[in-house]
């Protein structure tokens, strides 16, 4: 198999195990992914995580021999095909975390930047190469690093294909936390639970309003905050966070 789904504690694993290819992306790769994914939105998951199999790579970009000789038609269906999984990831309700724990190239850093956070490893190396064999990221690498990193780092990096250590990553904010032992798979882990120890709902609530509010202008943003603060009073989450605040205890949250 080369993508495995565990689910322990809460948090769901997806594991990329394509060793020999470095983890690279194929359409078969890409339409288990899919797969997978499905079952994640579908299971009582908190939190995912997705990493590669192996020390050397999360996931090395596409197969390059695969994409050659297709008809135009083809390739679009390719790119829209790679664009929907990763859109799979970006609109789950609960967190999303890339365990970038190597290689991170093309495809593969497009993956990880439709996930809400990235980690990485110190020997990490992430970047969008495309531009040197004549073509563009498409899989979401446009679209998502500009978001993410501002335009002119996003366009510095897409227009030299050039390699980004884990250290400057982090610095630029590509990766939101660097591993600092050698277990980065606990770590990664207890990344996630952090940010999913509170009630469900608010979690969903407030993931949508900030991730809709990159489309928007401030005022339509504040629309969309103002709607879901207002159903999260309605929660039975809410009534018990307010109640454990008023008599000075830990709230126990139900996701309700």
């Amino acid at each position: 198999m080369t993508v495995t789904l565990a689910l322990s504690e809460g948090i769901a694993t997806l594991t990329i195990d394509r060793q020999e290819a470095l983890n690279a992306l194929n359409f078969s790769l890409i339409s288990d992914i899919s797969e997978k994914l499905d079952e994640v939105r579908e299971s009582d998951a908190r939190g995912l995580l997705i990493t590669g199999a192996g020390e050397k790579a999360f996931c090395a970009g596409a197969d390059i021999k695969e994409l050659m000789g297709r008809d135009l038609m083809a390739q679009k269906r390719g790119a829209e095909a790679g664009q929907a999984t990763f859109a799979k990831i970006a609109a789950l309700e609960i967190p999303s975390l890339a365990l970038i724990n190597g290689f991170a190239f093309g495809g593969g850093l497009e993956m990880a930047l439709a996930c809400t956070f990235r980690m990485a490893v110190p020997t990490a190396k992430m970047g969008l190469p495309e531009i040197k064999l004549g073509l563009i990221p498409g899989y979401g690498g446009t679209q998502r690093l500009p978001r993410l990193i501002g335009e002119g780092r996003a366009l510095e990096m897409i227009l030299t294909g050039r390699t980004v250590d884990a250290e400057e990553a982090h610095r630029i904010g590509l990766v939101n936390r660097l591993a600092e032992t050698a277990d980065s798979l606990a770590e990664a882990t207890g990344f996630l639970g952090e940010v999913t120890r509170y009630g469900l709902p608010a979690i969903s609530f407030a993931k949508e309003a900030v991730t809709r509010a990159l489309d928007l202008p401030i005022h339509e943003g504040l629309k969309v905050e103002a709607d879901l603060s207002t159903l999260s009073f309605r929660t039975e989450d809410a009534d018990e966070g307010l109640a454990a605040f008023v008599e000075k205890r830990k709230p126990s949250f139900k996701d309700r």
